[in-house]
């Protein structure tokens, strides 16, 4: 299967014209495998008087309906599947914290081809079959553990399912097994890094780990950089969702110039989250993604609902799969504040361009006097600073450029190392406390 730097030639290989053969082939079979096994997809296609046999080409799944989180909800438990949950062997759901959860199904033909992409994903960053993996990541309904998991027992990698928080388990795992390779989301990445400074553990010294893997959490290549910086690693950005399977939907090469979304398994689109209608190469808009070599629930023109845009131009790895850049963020996490459209990510870019600052911050909204306001706290790199001018001068050029960059003057403290909530899941970034009139 493998072959030098592709784990997959047959397929990582591919040209452009031979992907768009491919893949309208499978659009083929997956639209007629959802009009056949969906009563949800039958329904629909039914609706707008469309049938498998009137996709010709790929243009025509723009005829197609988007799908959206809602018709998830609205399908629960499995209403969307195209094949009975009796011929499945697994579900993974998100919380359902807001409502029916969102469940998505497996067959055994799903998983397989989920490891395989996500095999393919890690041997593309240098991952070889005498690598320790150790994944970081939750377990259970969270498709980030199981998916990694999956896919390094792929590859043929000695595995350490050591799972997400307990640091210190994790810093005796990373030094007594040798781990090389691991996986973990970038605010724990920086929380591995404090503790190892307060055990005295200096990464490179001390450790043989050379390739992580991130994701999971919007992050800006400035966090990237620093983590790469404080543990001695090449940091490789991963994007998947537990929609289209999980992790391995999309995965950085050795260039780190964007993430190649496996166009065998999926077909991108970038829209404009207003008006839907397609914009250019190039250009941030929502991500669609319908999925092309799923069994039990295949999704056409999913709304992800992540910001990002096709990179333009080809790869040096020699890969023709698009490329898409970082996640910019969640067309729904968007922060409105005085008529403002603001991103979380806007101001982690700026705060990590400041050397005295750490990783962990906080963004919170709230109503003063009937008009609503932004503070940033954000933890210094040191526990102090004594100097109290310079700790002025830097909250005052801190706030000067979160200003020119989201266009409302924050106010911005500075706190000790320490003093923000850690959490070892996903990273709390924005709490909006304002009244709601």
């Amino acid at each position: 299967m493998s072959n030098g730097a592709f784990f997959n030639p047959e397929f990582e290989t591919l040209s452009r014209s031979e992907i768009d053969a491919l893949q309208l082939e499978r659009l083929q079979a997956t639209v007629r495998h959802c009009y056949e096994g969906s009563a949800f997809y039958h329904k629909r296609l039914d609706g707008i008087h469309v049938k498998p046999s009137d996709i010709r080409s790929l243009e025509d799944l723009r005829r197609i309906p988007f799908t959206t989180k809602q018709d998830l909800r609205d399908t629960y438990p499995w209403g969307i599947a195209s094949i009975p949950a009796s011929q499945c062997i697994r579900l993974h759901s998100s919380s359902g914290t807001t409502g029916n959860p969102t469940v998505i199904l497996h067959s055994r033909q799903d998983i397989d081809q989920w490891a395989n992409a996500v095999a393919r994903c890690l041997w593309m960053v240098g991952c070889r079959p005498e690598d320790v993996f150790q994944n970081m990541s939750g377990y259970g309904m969270f498709t980030g553990g199981l998916g990694f998991q999956y896919g390094a027992e792929k590859l043929g990698m000695l595995t350490v399912p050591a799972a997400a928080g307990n640091t210190l388990r994790q810093l005796k795992f990373l030094t007594d097994f040798g781990t090389t390779v691991a996986h973990a989301i970038p605010s724990y990445a920086s929380r591995l890094y404090e503790v190892m400074e307060e055990r005295g553990i200096d990464p490179r010294r001390d450790l043989q780990l050379r390739t992580l893997v991130i994701g999971a959490e919007p992050h800006s290549e400035d966090t990237r950089r620093r983590i790469e910086q404080m543990l001695g690693v090449k940091a490789y950005n991963s994007f998947g969702m537990s929609e289209m399977m999980g992790p391995g939907v999309a995965f950085e090469c050795p260039e780190q110039n964007g993430l190649h979304i496996w166009e065998d398994y999926f077909i991108v689109e970038i829209v404009d989250p207003v008006t839907l209608e397609p914009v250019p190469d190039g250009e941030v808009g929502e991500l669609v993604l319908t999925t092309l070599n799923r069994e039990a629930m295949p999704l056409l023109r999913y709304r992800t609902r992540d910001l990002t845009r096709i990179l333009p131009g080809d790869c040096p790895c020699g890969r023709a799969h698009k490329r898409l850049d970082r996640m910019k963020g969640r067309s729904d996490d968007m922060i409105i504040l005085k008529g403002v459209n603001i991103f979380p990510i806007q101001i982690e870019t700026i705060l990590m361009h400041f050397d005295e600052l750490a990783s962990d911050y906080l963004i919170t909204l709230e109503t003063l006097e009937d008009n609503d306001s932004m503070t940033v706290q954000v933890e210094l790199k040191e526990m102090f600073i004594d100097d109290f001018t310079k700790l002025q001068a830097l909250e005052k050029e801190i706030t000067r450029q979160l200003r020119d960059e989201i266009l409302i003057t924050p106010r911005v403290r500075l706190v000790p190392k320490g003093t923000l909530p850690k959490s070892e899941g996903k990273a709390v970034r924005v709490q909006d406390l304002r009244k709601q009139y």
